[in-house]
């Protein structure tokens, strides 16, 4: 049996799960998928009054450190890495009421996120309602001519959270005017001439934008009088 390093030793109790069939030396008993070395000799969970213990598996560090705080004993499980040449923790032996009472505040705990990811959720749509309005306000005071419904949907379009249009960008939030007029110039690309359609024909986009920007600056242009949209 390798040595343990005294890194492991510091954790307390600990059980090996051997890489070689080993056999109780009081019972005889196994082979042992876990064993403890008590003087040098091989001891099963039961002779070494582990046998009531419960294996919990590594990968859970909250309810791993909860369980070893519920449990009045417990102990760690290791095994050998011959490439590595030391001792790993597999997982815990822990009680398993002490188990249980972990999980239930494990779960309570996720819950708790839960509620905490719904109350952000929540918050952050306030806030994307509020700034999409602020900004739709914007592009109405840039351009009174545009239809308020259009100006809604510009705003809501363009502002839309992790979506990298220019309503997101640092100048986006900050309401900058050439941020306004870049989201409702895109927006008049898009439904108000055939730009789209030049791009699907395999027109490069330099060239369509070029095509398109007399029809884009038409409207821009009456949107910027408050009397175009019943014109």
């Amino acid at each position: 049996m390798a040595h343990l390093s005294t890194s492991v030793h510091r954790t307390g109790l600990l059980v090996i799960q051997p890489l070689r069939r080993r056999y109780c030396a009081a019972c005889r008993g196994g082979p042992l998928s876990l064993l403890v070395l008590e003087d040098g000799a091989p001891r099963c969970l039961d002779c070494a009054d582990l046998g009531h213990l419960v294996f919990l598996p590594r990968g859970d560090t909250a309810l791993t450190r909860r369980s070893r705080e519920e449990s009045t004993l417990s102990a760690v499980v290791v095994r050998f890495n011959r490439r590595k040449g030391r001792y790993e923790r597999q997982g815990v032996l822990v009680e398993e009421a002490g188990l249980a009472r972990a999980e239930a505040r494990c779960l309570a705990d996720a819950e708790a996120r839960r509620r905490r990811r719904l109350r952000d959720a929540q918050r952050r749509a306030a806030e994307d309602t509020r700034f999409t309005e602020v900004f739709a306000a914007e592009i109405r005071r840039l351009f009174p001519g545009c239809p308020p419904d259009r100006a809604a949907a510009t705003a809501a379009h363009t502002s839309v959270r992790g979506s990298g249009r220019v309503g997101r960008s640092a100048a986006g939030r900050a309401l900058s005017e050439g941020a306004v007029i870049s989201a409702v110039a895109a927006s008049v690309r898009h439904l108000d001439t055939p730009y789209d359609q030049l791009l699907m024909s395999g027109v490069p986009r330099r060239e369509a934008r070029r095509r398109i920007a007399p029809a884009v600056e038409e409207v821009l242009r009456g949107w910027r009088e408050p009397d175009s949209e019943t014109g």
